[in-house]
């Protein structure tokens, strides 16, 4: 007696998005005002204007920047401005952050770029993942919400629904 296999995941209709798939691929580089200060502490204008001379901002080339100062001192608005001056030419991305939400402010402009038309009317589930920032499911569900049939949470084969039209 032959037995027939039947793949229930693949027979159930339900269509897979990875949201993975959306993370940034850009070089994230951390510039550190501290380095730029008096002491590591204190902004004077002639230090602070020679030190950012001496820097090389070809290193930031094609890359995305997160401006941060580490340590706790009082900034002048001049010194952003400054920064992005010697930035500009440079930098695909600049912002004031560190580099973990800079990527994750990244990510999130990828999946609001992304085309999400081949998953209207569909049933859909948003892949798990333990690399996966928590923000990024959030944005997932705004942005399908309205397009699919269904959404869900987890894999194919098992997934958590978390609503049906």
């Amino acid at each position: 007696m032959d037995q027939v296999f039947v793949n229930k995941a693949a027979a159930s209709g339900i269509i897979a998005i990875d949201l993975l798939l959306y993370k940034p691929s850009i070089e994230v580089l951390e510039l550190d005002i501290k380095d730029h200060l008096f002491m590591g502490m204190i902004v004077k204008e002639k230090e602070f204007k020679d030190s950012v001379s001496a820097v090389d901002f070809s290193m930031y080339q094609g890359r995305a920047v997160a401006v941060c100062c580490s340590v706790d001192a009082i900034i002048p608005p001049w010194v952003y401005m400054m920064l992005m001056e010697k930035l500009y030419p440079h930098a695909i991305y600049t912002d004031l952050n560190t580099s973990d939400i800079v990527i994750l402010d990244l990510w999130k402009q990828n999946l609001i770029r992304a085309n999400l038309e081949p998953y209207k009317n569909q049933k859909v589930v948003v892949r798990a993942g333990t690399d996966i920032p928590p923000a990024l499911y959030l944005l997932a569900t705004q942005l399908l919400k309205p397009l699919v049939k269904s959404l869900m949470y987890g894999e194919i084969g098992l997934p958590k629904i978390i609503f049906k039209n």
